[in-house]
């Protein structure tokens, strides 16, 4: 998307700590995108085809507003994101012709910061929750090792971790291109992440799925194929018992149902509830995905296999890891160093999760909006693949 407007300045007034006003002044009407966030509280506004003025800076934080930061997006979306204090209403208008966006959070009593043309309300809508908002659903790639872990090298020297970040980078460019998608790297480039932290990332990405790519290797170099992995029972049963034993101050699970102020035998009912949950979405999309690298080439094992994997542990963001071929393997190393064969691999995994959502969208996402505008036929308009 070409970029059509700028963003020239920012103003934030506050009335106490009741309520405040941001007003962005821009060089032409945008097609504002706005929702909530919680854990913390946020407000996010993204602004479609915006460059930010290179002399525009963000004010202060005032009144309930505990932080500004701005981002760049996908597709030249200006993302700016409101830190509150606490849950607050808000509403956001356009005024002066359509070329300043007026945010208000709270009880806002203080003036405008310029006369306003008629208000032009827009709806604010939580990212997750199950009002028909069109979100995009989030999908958090992982390429596995990086940095001082190279992981697997193949006999000509091929190393596992950059292969796999050339799949992932692949994979974000075919997720960002689907109407309705939209991807986040846990590294984009060769960097070393702690698991945990990798699940960290897709945590605040508040990712609908996490999908972790490796190349595998073992001593038999005549073994080929792809593998694709979900958690295990037992992994689940010891990650349970992790977040259970840290709920005090664990992270909400998906849905805003918090652990901390639970009971035990509450507590471990919620855990075992969003882990079956997610377990079970886990298997459906790595079925679909699994099916669709069969198209490509070998499958090594023809059913989803079960492992304790540390990134898989996520207990309520469905999660799977990619074997994606045996980097061991003369014929398949040869294969992962070629940009053609990363982008088909990448390909693969997306047509299997495209087609996961599309038969089990998430609330509030544009595939569910597509699915009851259909009757409940699973399809999203504009497609860019088959």
């Amino acid at each position: 998307m070409a970029t059509a407007a700028t963003l020239r300045g920012v103003d934030l007034q506050a009335d106490g700590e009741r309520g405040a006003r941001l007003t962005l002044r821009l060089s032409a009407p945008v097609a504002q995108k706005v929702f909530t966030l919680e854990n913390p509280h946020r407000l996010v506004i993204d602004l479609p085809g915006t460059q930010m003025d290179r002399a525009a800076r963000l004010p202060a934080a005032a009144g309930p507003v505990t932080g500004l930061r701005s981002g760049t997006q996908p597709k030249n979306t200006l993302r700016l994101v409101l830190q509150l204090r606490e849950a607050l209403p808000s509403q956001v208008r356009q005024a002066a012709g359509g070329a300043q966006l007026v945010v208000e959070v709270g009880n806002v009593m203080v003036a405008a910061a310029s006369p306003a043309a008629p208000a032009v309300p827009v709806a604010v809508q939580p990212r997750h929750a199950p009002e028909d908002s069109g979100r995009d659903v989030i999908v958090a790639i992982d390429a596995g090792h990086g940095g001082q872990d190279p992981g697997a090298t193949g006999k000509s020297g091929t190393r596992e971790k950059d292969v796999v970040l050339a799949i992932a980078q692949a994979l974000k460019k075919r997720v960002d291109a689907e109407p309705g998608m939209r991807a986040v790297l846990t590294r984009n480039d060769d960097r070393f992440i702690a698991l945990r932290d990798r699940i960290g990332v897709a945590r605040a990405a508040r990712a609908d799925i996490f999908i972790s790519v490796h190349a595998d290797a073992i001593g038999n170099r005549d073994v080929s194929g792809s593998s694709v992995y979900v958690l295990s029972e037992r992994g689940a049963s010891s990650e349970q018992a992790r977040w259970l034993a840290e709920r005090e101050n664990a992270a909400d699970l998906k849905g805003g149902v918090s652990l901390g102020d639970k009971g035990g035998q509450l507590a471990s009912v919620l855990m075992d509830l969003s882990q079956s949950a997610s377990i079970g979405s886990s298997m459906e999309a790595a079925e679909r995905v699994l099916a669709s690298l069969d198209q490509v080439g070998t499958v090594r094992k023809s059913q989803v296999q079960q492992a304790a994997f540390v990134v898989l542990k996520s207990p309520d963001i469905p999660s799977m890891l990619v074997e994606t071929a045996y980097i061991s393997n003369p014929g398949e190393e040869r294969k992962l160093r070629s940009p053609a064969y990363q982008a088909e691999l990448a390909d693969a995994i997306f047509r299997g999760v495209r087609e996961h959502f599309r038969r089990s969208p998430p609330d509030g996402s544009l595939f569910a909006r597509q699915q009851r505008s259909r009757g409940g036929a699973p399809v999203i308009a504009g497609s860019t693949g088959p």
